[in-house]
């Protein structure tokens, strides 16, 4: 999980906070003091975090607690208004005006993700009515085109590739005038990786910004290489100019310095994150919702449009029935696995929301192997077994058990822990009464239990 340690480690800071009456100069350098090697251990740039404490300082000392706010909670205010600074304002990629081609040039080090990458955002601006052309500009490193096409597959996109050719130039311009006769409004230009000091390698990106009239030139950059990403930001912005950055791999890195140093480093705008290894984990990247994941706040709004755009509604209402009218079957058990193994994972979800991951990672609470198994206890039920488990006798759990080659222990406790489940769900309509249908939220970590 990304920032893991270093949300864990501001939380830590603002509990000490919680029980003081007012915030006196010393509480507030005390706890800057912390919250400067949290930063620092973060793998946030030295200058960067020297400048956000001085500001955080300058504004929390002599704070008056506001109505409502302890404070703890009044340096948190402080603290998330400094860091959605830090952080820059949203901004988004450019489109060619009018029925004009968007040319977008992505590139980066090598193993920074960019192939990958290019799919993603193939597949996310698909969503938005656009039809993109992957062109495969990487004639250096063995399989890059290959890899290019099968994902142009996966993502049911299609790739302007010329296997002859060793002149990435040319096949940019070849592959704008093939998206010109096919219909297609987005090119991404893959490129090859290559360090921000090989000369020749950026005076290739130089010749093929000057041959095509690139929209937006964007850099990959694996927000696992920490102060390393900065460094290579500020290096390729000024060899050849760059209009935003993707921070690939962000999932996977628990520090998340780059992110909180690289906009104030180089000016330049983070447009999205990439988190997971499916193509829909490209999420756009809004610096306030990215400051209250760090603050351990959640991040409800990224939650409900990452629903919108992978969530069945008509398998959802469906199962929103089910709870209104008291009944939750296998069937609506299965459902609801699916819907969320589309948003991520069960674990994703628990992060994004507020007061539940309290920065830790929440991989460990939800065992994805004991989950697969009772997904294949309930495949091995009939149709009227999972409509109504209460017909499952011994000799049926036997038989259930031996299809899915488990134990029959296992089916007994999935079946009682089922049955303690849908006694919540009967609950569930009342308590979801004038709450705008959270209410049901505050039972998500028993009914995690239950999962488990």
């Amino acid at each position: 999980m990304a920032f893991e340690s270093l949300t864990e480690k501001l939380q830590n800071v603002f509990k000490g906070l919680r029980s003081k009456g007012v915030l006196t100069e010393a509480d507030v350098k005390a706890s800057m003091k912390e919250v400067k090697m949290a930063l620092l251990e973060a793998d946030v740039n030295f200058k960067v975090v020297k400048q956000f404490i001085k500001s955080v300082e300058e504004k929390a000392v002599g704070e008056t607690v506001l109505n409502g706010l302890n404070p703890g909670q009044t340096v948190i205010k402080i603290v998330n208004e400094e860091m959605i600074s830090l952080l820059g304002e949203a901004e988004q990629l450019k489109f060619a005006p009018g029925q004009g081609i968007t040319v977008i040039m992505l590139c980066g080090l090598n193993g920074a993700g960019k192939t990958t990458t290019a799919a993603k955002l193939a597949q996310r601006l698909k969503k938005k009515g656009k039809k993109s052309l992957l062109a495969a500009l990487d004639v250096y490193r063995p399989a890059a085109i290959e890899q290019l096409a099968i994902n142009a597959g996966k993502v049911e996109t299609d790739v302007y590739k010329e296997e002859d050719s060793k002149d990435p130039v040319s096949i940019a311009e070849h592959a704008i005038e093939y998206a010109k006769s096919h219909g297609h409004n987005v090119v991404i230009l893959d490129t090859a990786g290559r360090l921000e000091v090989n000369e020749e390698l950026m005076d290739e990106l130089k010749r093929i910004k000057d041959s095509v009239d690139v929209t937006d030139t964007i850099l990959v950059v694996d927000a696992g290489t920490g102060q390393a990403a900065v460094d290579v930001a500020k290096g390729f912005n000024e060899k050849i100019g760059i209009d935003g950055i993707i921070m690939s791999k962000l999932d996977g890195d628990a520090r998340g310095g780059a992110v909180l140093s690289i906009r104030s480093v180089t000016g330049t705008p983070v447009y999205y994150a990439g988190t997971g290894e499916k193509f829909d984990g490209l999420e756009e990247f809004h610096p306030d919702r990215m400051a209250s994941r760090i603050l351990g706040m959640g991040d409800v709004l990224s939650l409900i449009e990452k629903a919108a755009d992978t969530v069945d509604q008509e398998a959802a209402e469906k199962m929103q029935e089910s709870v209104k009218k008291g009944k939750f079957d296998f069937d609506d058990y299965l459902n609801a696995m699916a819907q969320m193994n589309k948003m991520g994972g069960i674990a994703s979800i628990l992060n994004m929301l507020p007061g539940l991951s309290g920065g830790r990672d929440l991989s460990g609470m939800v065992d994805e192997k004991r989950l697969k198994r009772n997904e294949a206890i309930i495949h091995s039920m009939t149709a009227k077994e999972r409509a109504n488990p209460k017909i499952l006798n011994p000799q049926r759990k036997f038989r259930i058990a031996k299809g899915a080659g488990v134990d029959v222990m296992y089916v007994n406790r999935l079946v009682k822990e089922f049955d303690e489940m849908q006694k919540m769900m009967k609950k569930m309509p009342g308590l979801m009464k004038g709450r705008g249908g959270f209410g049901g939220l505050g039972n998500l970590s028993s009914l995690m239990r239950g999962l488990k």
